[in-house]
């Protein structure tokens, strides 16, 4: 008799948008749904509203039960407690039992993951860093997270909350960061700040710009003009592949990892982001860590935190303590 197949409900809650679906043990997804996460409606709404999104996944996927239900959300966060705790990107999420309330909500086990070690689990359990035993996952996106796997196994830090990429420092006195400090990486290298410096950029020049048209500018409204040739929009591209190729270049020189994984929104952008990263690694990167060393896009795509949510779900649902 062929045993029944495992799956687990996954859950990301990021600052733009809410993803769900369901995952099986090889990593596959079904039902997924994305949609906006209008923060400003209150972390109650928006629970709801994703909760509301998780059934209709469980619905499309046509699954007749799930074993657990896993969470990715930013920090900083409790874990083991499955609370949230201000994430940067959704501040008013003061001591949210996100846990608790899905696994009263779906009536299986329920854990809480960052969002950033959740695709940092999962590229390494089903995408392009599968096997490696040194890894780092860099999220690019509403803000900035990462992840590390040391010596085959992730590493987390003492409180759980490790991989905090985007607080490198990298404009020592530069623009202020969510975080409260200045010169931060998440300060030049998320989508929202590439967003607000081409913003001020052009209230600060006379210069003609394709984006001086825009009502709003996004992320990907900069990325598409500096791909036209725009200089106002390649003077902010350019800055923010630095800062990225500058951060990198610092992790690979800590860590000597086989590989980088570059994951969010702003890895849109393409050849436009990876070939300078790149090529800045390449000069820059101490020779044997460089040499050892690949930058890649993450292959998981928009599901990158869903499928590792579930990863980590299940694997916590499988410890004697959790069983």
């Amino acid at each position: 008799m062929t045993a029944p197949t495992r799956s687990t409900l996954a859950l990301d809650i990021g600052g733009t948008k809410l993803a769900t679906g369901v995952v099986a043990t090889d990593g596959t997804v079904t039902g997924l749904r994305i949609t906006p996460t209008r923060k400003e409606e209150g972390h109650a709404a928006v629970v709801r509203r994703l909760f509301d999104l998780a059934h209709d996944s469980f619905a499309d996927a046509g699954q007749p039960h799930v074993d657990a239900v896993g969470i990715s959300c930013g920090g900083p966060l409790d874990a083991e407690a499955g609370v949230v705790h201000r994430p940067l990107n959704l501040p008013d999420w003061d001591a949210v039992p996100l846990a608790a309330l899905a696994a009263e909500e779906f009536g299986v086990p329920a854990h809480l993951v960052n969002d950033a070690t959740a695709g940092m689990i999962a590229e390494h359990r089903h995408g392009i860093a599968r096997g490696a035993s040194d890894a780092l996952y860099l999220t690019l996106s509403t803000g900035v997270g990462g992840g590390a796997i040391v010596g085959g196994r992730l590493h987390r830090g003492a409180a759980a909350n490790g991989g905090e990429f985007g607080h490198i420092m990298v404009r020592p006195g530069g623009r202020l960061c969510t975080c409260g400090r200045r010169g931060c990486l998440e300060a030049y290298a998320s989508g929202t700040s590439v967003a607000l410096r081409a913003r001020d950029a052009l209230a600060a020049s006379d210069e003609t710009s394709l984006l001086s048209a825009l009502e709003t500018v996004r992320a990907e409204d900069v990325v598409a003009a500096a791909q036209s040739g725009d200089r106002l929009a390649l003077s902010v591209w350019d800055e923010t592949v630095e800062v990225i190729g500058q951060a990198v270049t610092d992790l690979v020189n800590t860590f000597e990892p086989e590989v980088v994984v570059l994951g969010g929104g702003v890895t849109r952008a393409g050849a436009l982001l990876l070939d300078p990263v790149r090529a800045h690694v390449a000069r820059w990167a101490m020779p044997p860590a460089a040499a050892a060393t690949r930058i890649e896009f993450a292959a998981l795509g928009d599901a990158v935190c869903v499928v590792g949510a579930a990863v980590h779900a299940a694997d916590r649902s499988e410890e004697p303590s959790h069983a």
